[in-house]
This record gives structure tokens, sequence and C-alpha cells, in this order.
């Protein structure tokens, strides 16, 4: 069985010790608004009533929001 976004996404999680604000931060840095209600809904059972698939663009935007929060924004390179 193929992992899911979601799936992806709660297991980064988790290893990253992640809670809800800090997502919610991560993916403010890329311009991404998300709220608390619908970020609970990625994370519920796929059998849940509220459950809601993760899209690529939001998982992409949260890996770019990543990078952004653990290693500080892109220098500009001088010319």
């Amino acid at each position: 069985m193929a992992l899911t976004n979601n799936d992806i996404l709660k297991k980064l999680r988790v290893a990253l010790q992640l809670r809800d604000e800090d997502i919610i931060e991560i993916l403010n840095l890329v311009d991404f608004r998300v709220t608390k209600t619908e970020l609970s809904a990625f994370f519920r059972k796929d059998d849940h009533p509220n459950y809601k698939p993760l899209q690529d663009q939001i998982l992409r935007n949260f890996l770019n929001g990543l990078v952004i929060y653990k290693r500080g924004p892109m220098k500009k390179p001088e010319q």
C-alpha cells in the first residue's frame, strides 16, 4: 500500500515534533494560508466523515516552507 500525502504529512509531523501551530506557521512562510480546522481534517482517519485528502499543492508548499523554517530564507546572490 502506497503512502498518501496525508500519511507523509503525519509522519513528518511526528518525526519533527511539530504542533498544529508550527505547521500553520510553516505554510505561512510560503504565503499559503490554512486554518486549524482544515489542518485537523488532514490528520483524521480516511474513513472519518470530516477527512480531507491532502492535495499535492499543499504538501509541496509545506515542504518548501519546511526548508525555510529549518534553514532560513534563501539569500539573494550578489551580482
